[in-house]
């Protein structure tokens, strides 16, 4: 009996039975769903936005600071779901005293429930932060979006009117801006912040857009005979935005520190308006004798801003890919 080759050996067909076995495994290999490994099912490719996401819904400092945000904005809503007083329902006889049954966080130096206030301060601290972000925000990124993409002698002017405005201290500016306004409302307050605080969005957003007008799919639509237009709402704002997202929402903190400085200061909101600046302001003079009136109010300011700025570093780190 003739012997085996080590090659026979293994496959008893001969030639004929390694072809058999190559279209077995090549049928094997077409049915098999899945991607390049051949393991599971193929995945859609993910986008910035969507590792993002993923990212943020992992990470506990974005999960805390989005919870104490949330309960912020719905307090500022409608503060009458955990205050039932009236923040500007004074009573001398109980001035500066401390914790009571009702009245946890005492008096201030009016006979004012310092709880209710606390609570009903959040309204107005919250609603400056969020409409100046988003008046910084708009302003300052459609005049450097736009300044990034065209160039020539309108980037140019934009530089040099920024550079004019970072030289204006923000809260010398705002003695001299708001110190001639006589209105109790938040709108001066906004209107002065958004007119300091856009060309930090600005310059953000023109490098953004002078980066990503640089790609080669930008450079093949306009090969294609794209629209500046159409450039510039398709193709480089969507890859553009993510940097003035992370510094709009890192700033947002810092507005309403700034209300709070401002209206401490006197020159911001004023009474009868209700602000965690104005109650620091006011029980700053007691802080020896009743320290719980600017405990509360302080306190509560920096639980915001920390909040906010907690926010923003997440959001910095999910969109930033070189953190990855």
């Amino acid at each position: 009996m003739p012997e085996q080759t080590p090659d026979e050996a293994i496959s008893p067909a001969g030639a004929g039975g390694v072809m058999d076995l190559a279209l077995e495994e090549g049928t094997t290999l077409e049915k098999t769903p899945g991607g390049p490994d051949g393991t599971g099912p193929a995945e859609k490719p993910r986008s910035l936005w969507s590792d993002a996401w993923r990212d943020l819904r992992r990470n506990p400092v974005f999960i805390i600071s989005a919870l104490i945000i949330l309960f912020l904005v719905i307090i500022s809503i409608w503060p009458q779901l955990i205050a039932d007083q009236d923040p500007l329902d004074c009573n001398l006889a109980k001035a500066q005293q401390g914790s009571q049954p009702g009245h946890p966080f005492g008096f201030d130096g009016q006979g004012c429930d310092v709880y209710t206030r606390t609570v009903y301060g959040a309204r107005n601290s919250v609603t400056v932060g969020v409409c100046a972000t988003l008046g910084v925000t708009l302003l300052g990124g459609v005049l450097g979006g736009l300044a990034g993409f065209f160039g020539g002698w309108w980037d140019s002017v934009l530089s040099r009117l920024t550079d004019i405005f970072f030289g204006i201290p923000v809260v010398l500016g705002g003695l001299v801006f708001l110190s001639v306004v006589t209105s109790a409302t938040v709108w001066p307050v906004i209107g002065f912040i958004v007119l300091l605080g856009w060309p930090q969005i600005a310059r953000i957003g023109r490098g953004s857009v002078i980066t990503a007008k640089q790609n080669d799919y930008v450079q093949a639509a306009r090969a294609l005979g794209a629209s500046n237009t159409r450039m510039l709402l398709r193709h480089i704002t969507p890859n553009a935005v993510a940097p003035v997202i992370v510094v709009a929402t890192i700033a947002l903190g810092t507005y309403i520190s700034l209300e709070a400085t401002l209206s401490f200061l006197g020159v911001g909101l004023k009474p009868p308006a209700v602000s965690w600046g104005i109650d620091i302001s006011a029980a700053s003079q007691y802080i020896r004798n009743a320290p719980h009136m600017l405990l509360w109010p302080a306190g509560a300011l920096a639980v915001t801003v920390l909040a906010f700025i907690m926010l923003g570093d997440a959001v910095r780190d999910a969109l930033d890919p070189k953190l990855r």
